[in-house]
């Protein structure tokens, strides 16, 4: 007998009363499990309580902003999946956001339907929460130097020893080493990644890789060991004989 799985739940911070009860009632409508928090200190109350699946997090919140929950929540080792709200002329928000270790965002005013779709679509890069008991899935992994990029359980290690990423860096680095040698374009690596184009101010992809960059380190000459650029083209991941 297959267990049914359990409702995807979602944490919503936002100061906008009639967001929440919007979001609360539309995701609820599509069978998450959802939550709401108005403040900081409330959303942090509720992690404490319970893990999420992932948090919808608002960046433009009174005495302390989105980007400082969210900073606060990395620095601490908390890598709940997180999707940004930003307003449409903040990329700075949007930016900032990224570099803090968000997994992706969404421009205010949204649809509801755009919202689920980019929560899907993070929480397919997710690594995935382990059933004490359930078999274990197929082993498919890529190894490159001291690291090891499990796809089966969506986690790298480097020297056995396992590595922060969020779930759209982890996305990204994937389509990369699975397409290892050959030179993909920023198009097809954002499609690949995500599952969407690259609008044509959107910097998430190269903020995404920058973070991947600085994970895996430099070579002797201060270069990026194994994501480099192919100018005027995309992104290539090579590895070295």
């Amino acid at each position: 007998m297959t267990t049914p799985a359990l409702p995807t739940k979602i944490l919503v911070l936002d100061d906008d009363a009639r967001l929440r009860d919007l979001l609360r009632r539309y995701l609820g409508d599509q069978g998450m499990n959802v939550q709401v928090a108005d403040t900081a200190p409330r959303l942090r109350e509720l992690l404490q309580r319970e893990r999420f699946d992932l948090i919808v997090l608002d960046v433009m919140m009174p005495q302390e902003d989105g980007l400082s929950v969210l900073k606060k929540l990395r620095d601490s080792g908390d890598a709940t999946p997180v999707l940004m709200l930003t307003a449409q002329a903040e990329v700075d928000d949007r930016v900032n956001g990224l570099t803090l270790g968000a997994d992706d965002y969404l421009t205010k005013p949204f649809s509801p339907p755009e919202l689920v779709a980019r929560i899907q679509a993070i929480l397919r890069r997710a690594p995935a929460m382990e059933v004490p008991g359930a078999p274990t899935e197929e082993a498919e992994s890529v190894s490159f130097g001291a690291y090891t990029l499990d796809l089966a359980r969506r986690t790298l290690h480097k020297n056995g020893e396992l590595c922060t990423m969020t779930a759209g860096e982890f996305g990204v680095l994937k389509v990369l080493a699975q397409n290892a040698q050959k030179t993909l374009s920023r198009d097809r690596l954002m499609e690949l990644a995500r599952g969407r184009e690259l609008s044509a101010f959107d910097r998430s992809l190269d903020v995404q890789v920058s973070r991947i960059r600085k994970l895996l380190g430099q070579d002797e000459d201060g270069a990026p060991q194994y994501v480099q650029t192919v100018r005027g083209v995309g992104y290539v991941f090579l590895i070295h004989p």
